[in-house]
């Protein structure tokens, strides 16, 4: 099978469908790296998406996976699957910078855990991709690689801090990509641009590895996770399962078995739904109009919806998750004079009494619903502003400017400040042609159930498109 002929079947498709195909021998390995290769020559400079190559290492791997899969000794359905990582992931003997000009040359000798269980399995590794500077904003820009543009808009962002990982996996650049999300960095992106997007409970996948300041990796982020972005949710899912376990310190004593779904049948799911809270989280026309529809075809489908919110401070846990992430970030701060009123154990105690409180409340609700649905962010991808950061920029939505900060944190922060799971998934183009995805929230270490639910929803409304700048796929 030549490279173009792979192209216009296998560029874009599930990662399903690709392994199904590595198995019965209608594609190689090498042939999917190949492929891979080409677009990324191809359309990465209109998209500045993958950052750093490893063109020699990727062909290799690929030669390897064909070989073991003629003998008989395949891995696993990720085996011979190209991949992207999230530049802040370390990666062994692959540049990882965060984004840094600190760390621009900086190569990792030991793989993320994440990474090293994706590789034993048998994924390739091609590249890193694209993020703001130590993955700080909602937008994807950094003074070592610039700018990564929207593939289905290139005036557009394509949201943060995944936003390299989201435009690659929508543009058919790789397979699919594992980016991190402490305050929505996959959920903005995958909503952005058009992918599945999953943001696994808190702790179920080690983030020993992620790098968010000089010396970083060695430690848990409050809130942060790492997690996988795709074209479709039965491929998160796949991914999930060979990221998910104890970090490698306590593997001997640990183990993780995650409670399968709560229902088979469509019809026992109880969904709740929530899509307006107050002046700054009413989300535009257009994205309440595709939420909607989104809504009434997976009624449709079966599931009994409810129009109910979550019987949660809302409040408090948007005010608890900024003081932790404020937290959480401090090490990453340039300025010596940085304020210093979240550098504070006491504080910082407090802080988690109150996420104890606020998961027993979700738990509690959550005796009543199976799921929530809610949007991801109130706008579609807007226009690049590289003119503040993200504290000093805001957007016009309908007759109010909104700060950046709070369109991020409005709709991710209540559920992310417990460690909840969350899915996102593409639910239509705006009149404009911009994605439009919601999150499918679910109980904490129930993750199989919000894939679960996310799964009707893709099915009821379409799922994944190829974006304009891959329509050759």
């Amino acid at each position: 099978m030549s490279t173009t002929t792979a192209a216009a079947s296998w560029a874009t498709a599930s990662l399903s469908s690709q392994s199904a195909a590595l198995n019965d021998g209608r594609i190689s390995a090498r042939e999917l790296v190949d492929l891979y290769l080409e677009r990324i020559d191809r359309l990465n400079p209109q998209l500045n998406a993958v950052v750093t190559v490893d063109a020699e290492g990727a062909r290799r791997a690929a030669d390897h996976a064909d070989a073991a899969r003629r003998s008989g000794q395949a891995r696993g359905p990720l085996a011979g699957i190209p991949f992207t990582v999230k530049d802040a992931i370390a990666t062994a003997g692959l540049r990882t910078t965060a984004g840094a000009e600190e760390l621009r040359e900086n190569v990792p000798a030991e793989d993320a855990p994440a990474i090293r269980r994706l590789r034993d399995g048998g994924a390739i590794l091609v590249g890193k991709s694209n993020l703001p500077r130590w993955s700080g904003n909602i937008q994807t820009s950094n003074d070592v690689f610039g700018t990564t543009n929207n593939p289905w808009d290139p005036s557009k962002t394509p949201g943060g801090s995944s936003g390299g990982a989201a435009a690659a996996v929508a543009s058919g650049l790789s397979s699919f990509d594992i980016g991190s999300d402490l305050g929505g960095s996959i959920r903005i992106p995958s909503h952005f641009c058009g992918i599945v997007g999953h943001r696994p409970s808190y702790g179920l996948v080690p983030q020993r590895g992620y790098i968010d300041h000089i010396g970083g990796g060695t430690t848990d982020t409050d809130l942060n996770v790492l997690g996988p972005m795709a074209r479709s949710v039965a491929d998160v899912r796949l991914i999930l399962q060979s990221l998910a376990g104890p970090d490698p310190n306590d593997a001997p004593a640990w183990r993780v078995q995650l409670p399968e779904p709560r229902h088979r049948d469509p019809r026992a799911w109880r969904v709740a739904v929530w899509l307006d809270d107050g002046p700054d989280a009413i989300p535009d026309d257009h994205v309440r109009r595709l939420c909607e529809q989104a809504v009434d075809a997976l009624a449709a489908a079966g599931p009994t919806v409810v129009r109910e919110r979550p019987a949660v401070d809302m409040d408090m846990s948007r005010t608890v998750c900024a003081d932790l992430i404020a937290a959480a970030i401090l090490p990453s701060r340039d300025s010596a004079s940085q304020d210093r009123s979240a550098d504070s154990h006491l504080r910082w105690l407090r802080n988690r009494e109150r996420v104890t409180e606020l998961r027993a409340a979700w738990g509690a609700w959550f005796s009543r619903f199976d799921v929530l649905i809610c949007p991801v962010m109130g706008v579609p991808a807007f226009a690049h502003d590289s003119s503040g950061s993200i504290g000093e920029l805001s957007l016009r939505v309908g007759d109010r400017d909104i700060p950046h900060r709070t369109l991020a944190h409005t709709w991710n922060a209540p559920s992310g400040v417990v460690g909840l799971p969350s899915t996102v998934v593409p639910v239509g183009l705006t009149p404009n042609g911009l994605p439009v995805g919601v999150q499918v929230v679910g109980p904490f270490l129930e993750d199989l159930s919000a894939l679960a639910v996310a799964e009707l929803l893709e099915s009821a409304t379409g799922g994944y498109a190829a974006p304009p700048l891959a329509a050759d796929c």
